[in-house]
This record gives structure tokens, C-alpha cells and sequence, in this order.
């Protein structure tokens, strides 16, 4: 966000990029729906890795009721649409590209309920989908108790490879009494076509990353230094890995200038 309402896109991440002249867009200004606000942004989301490709459309999910989106190949003609979300277990929740239906979508707070738009096709109506959950785990009193005093967040993650989609739910806890949370629990289910959410301890060779910015899963075979079946997660204060096998976590707590963690991507030199 730049200025009062104004969104840029920056293309910082391009480790090809000029330093001298680099690649702003700026995006039309926002406006803001009767009893909603436009300042505090939950995420962004880009249906294309280029926001230059003519059928890019931007997502933009703000804290409270409002969805707004844009194509910034329309130039002078771009223009923000804006959508309310009357149910509130969206509020806080993050909107994802799901590449394999070609639609947008945000899991409710809880999981309970994905909400999606076809936003490149100006549907403008969401169609609500009840996950219905199998095998949950039985907590012990303990992990019971260190549960219920976190707060949850739930985040969609597709895998390319191998066409799955996955519901991660992570368990996070203030520590020592400061503003700054730490996971203590995370919770990985594949979601069928059909609604519903398998827990499972196996995702086999993929791995997980968690940040602020968009979730994405990888091959971690491809990738060397990368563990299978672990969810990575990458916070201001905080560095965690969780091993799904046996649902270890290892932390370490240290400030994180840029806790972003950002998908492969094919870079042209």
C-alpha cells in the first residue's frame, strides 16, 4: 500500500530486475464498501505470475467484509469490482488462485466452509462449499489444553505436481506474554472434489511453505536442502519446521526482516 488507497505492484522479488528502473504498476485507487475499510489488507493474490498477461486479474482480500479485484493489463480502463462477504468467518481469512478450477478461493475461519469466485469470468456471487472432516486425531489432555488457547488459521495450498489440494490448519501461541506468536500445532488434510478433508500424516515427497505471502507446495526431491512431508513456516519472529511423521516442530526464534517465502519461478536472464 502507497499513500491513502493506492496499491502498487512491485517487481522487487526478480532478481533480474533493474535496481535503477524498476517495474511499478500502479493499480486504480480503492474504494471502500458502505461499513467496510480498505487500509488493513489480509493478502494479494495474482491468477498469473505476470500481472502484464491480459487475463491477470488481482485479488485483494482486507480485514472485515470486502473482496476487491482488477486487471491491470485494462490500463487506463482498469477498474476495482468490489464484493462483500456477509459471512463473517471470512473476515480474516486469506484469499488463493486455485490454478486447478481457474477460480479464487478463501477457506473460512475454522475450515468449515471455502468460499470461490470465478473472478475471471465477473462472477460476482460466491459458491460455498461444507468440508466435512475424517480421521481427526484424538489430543491428548495436554495438547488439548495448548490448543485452546491458540489462535487458528487456516490456509488452501494446491500441489502442481500432483494435482492434490490441501488444508493446512496452524496452531499459533503468544509468547511470554509479547504480541509475537510461535506455532505449537499444525494440522494437514487433503480436500477431495467432493468436500472432504482427510487428516493426513503422508504427503509423500511434497513439502509446504507458510508465510506472509501466498502457500505453495513443492517436490522437495527437486529441490536440494528441502525435507519431505514437513510444512515450513516463516513469521516475523519466528522460523518453524513441522515433520508430519510424528508431528514434531522445530522453531527457532529470530526477527525476520522479510518473512516471505515465494515459489520457484522460471526467470529469463
Amino acid at each position: 500500500m502507497h499513500g491513502v488507497g493506492i496499491l502498487r505492484l512491485h517487481d522487487d522479488i526478480n532478481p533480474v530486475a533493474s535496481d535503477a528502473n524498476p517495474k511499478c504498476i500502479s493499480l486504480p485507487p480503492l474504494v471502500s464498501l458502505p461499513h467496510c475499510q480498505t487500509q488493513i489488507v489480509t493478502n494479494v493474490s495474482l491468477s498469473s505470475l505476470s500481472p502484464e498477461e491480459e487475463d491477470c486479474v488481482v485479488a485483494v482480500k482486507f480485514m472485515g467484509p470486502q473482496l476487491s479485484y482488477c486487471r491491470p493489463s485494462a490500463q487506463g480502463n482498469s477498474k476495482w469490482f468490489n464484493i462483500r462477504i456477509a459471512n463473517p468467518c471470512f473476515f480474516s481469512s486469506r484469499v488463493m488462485f486455485s490454478k486447478k478450477h481457474n477460480m479464487f478461493r478463501i477457506p473460512g475461519a475454522g475450515g468449515q466452509l471455502i468460499a470461490s469466485w470465478d473472478l475471471c469470468k465477473d462472477e460476482h456471487t460466491p459458491k460455498f462449499q461444507e468440508l466435512r472432516y475424517h480421521y481427526l486425531p484424538e489430543p491428548t489432555e495436554a495438547e488439548r489444553e495448548v490448543m485452546d488457547t491458540c489462535l487458528t488459521s487456516e490456509h488452501m495450498v494446491e500441489s502442481q505436481s500432483t494435482g492434490e489440494t490441501f488444508l493446512v490448519k496452524c496452531f499459533r501461541q503468544t509468547v511470554d506474554g509479547i504480541a509475537v506468536l510461535q506455532t505449537k500445532a499444525v494440522m494437514v488434510f487433503r480436500v477431495t472434489p467432493k468436500g472432504n478433508a482427510v487428516y493426513t500424516q503422508d504427503i509423500g515427497d511434497l513439502t509446504i511453505f507458510i508465510s506472509k505471502a501466498e502457500a505453495f507446495c513443492v517436490r522437495a526431491s527437486s529441490f536440494p536442502g528441502v525435507s519431505p512431508n514437513h510444512v515450513y513456516i516463516l513469521d516475523v519472529m519466528e522460523i518453524s519446521f513441522f515433520k508430519l511423521a510424528d508431528s514434531s516442530i522445530t522453531t527457532l526464534t529470530e526477527r525476520i526482516m522479510a518473512p516471505y517465502f515465494f515459489p520457484p519461478q522460471n526467470i529469463e536472464y
